[in-house]
This record gives C-alpha cells, sequence and structure tokens, in this order.
C-alpha cells in the first residue's frame, strides 16, 4: 500500500481492496467485495450474481431507458440495434 497505509481494520483482503480503489470503486464498495471475498471462496461470490437477459432480448424502451442511465448520447434517435452496440460500448 502507497505509503503503508492500511485501509482500516474492517477491511478483510487489503490486496483486493487497494486493487479495487486503484480501478476507481468507492471505499465502501471495495470493502464490501474484499470483505465478501474473505468470508467465502471467490467462485462463491462470483456465482451470487443475477442472470441478465441480453440486450437483443429487451424492448426498445427500456434499451433507452439504459443508455439514459449510462449517459449515452443520441439516443432518442437510435434504432434497437444502435442502442444495443452503444450500451456494450459504454
Amino acid at each position: 500500500m502507497p505509503g503503508g497505509k492500511k485501509p482500516g481494520p474492517s477491511v478483510k483482503d487489503d490486496k483486493v481492496y487497494e486493487k479495487l480503489r486503484d480501478e476507481g470503486a468507492s471505499k465502501s464498495k471495495a470493502a464490501r467485495i474484499a470483505n465478501a471475498g474473505a468470508a467465502r471462496s471467490r467462485s462463491k461470490v462470483a456465482k451470487k450474481g443475477g442472470k441478465s437477459p441480453s440486450y437483443e432480448d429487451w424492448k426498445r424502451d427500456d434499451l433507452e431507458k439504459q443508455a439514459k442511465k449510462v449517459g449515452v448520447k443520441g439516443r432518442s434517435k437510435m434504432k434497437k440495434k444502435d442502442l444495443v452496440k452503444a450500451l456494450r460500448n459504454s
């Protein structure tokens, strides 16, 4: 850790925490992920996430809402295939 500064006693896996912070994760998110991996095996933590249908299966309106959420410009004039491409590249 830079300067020998530890994140705090509540963080169970300092290396994972620091890597996530370097990638831009917030302190609380980095701590949550580092602690989840330390409490259970990493593969079990990874499998915990939900399943989401492919963007091709989404309705156009839902794609546009998601595009708005992530800040895609010009989304209202895009066709469905263009929205899918923009979301995948955002």
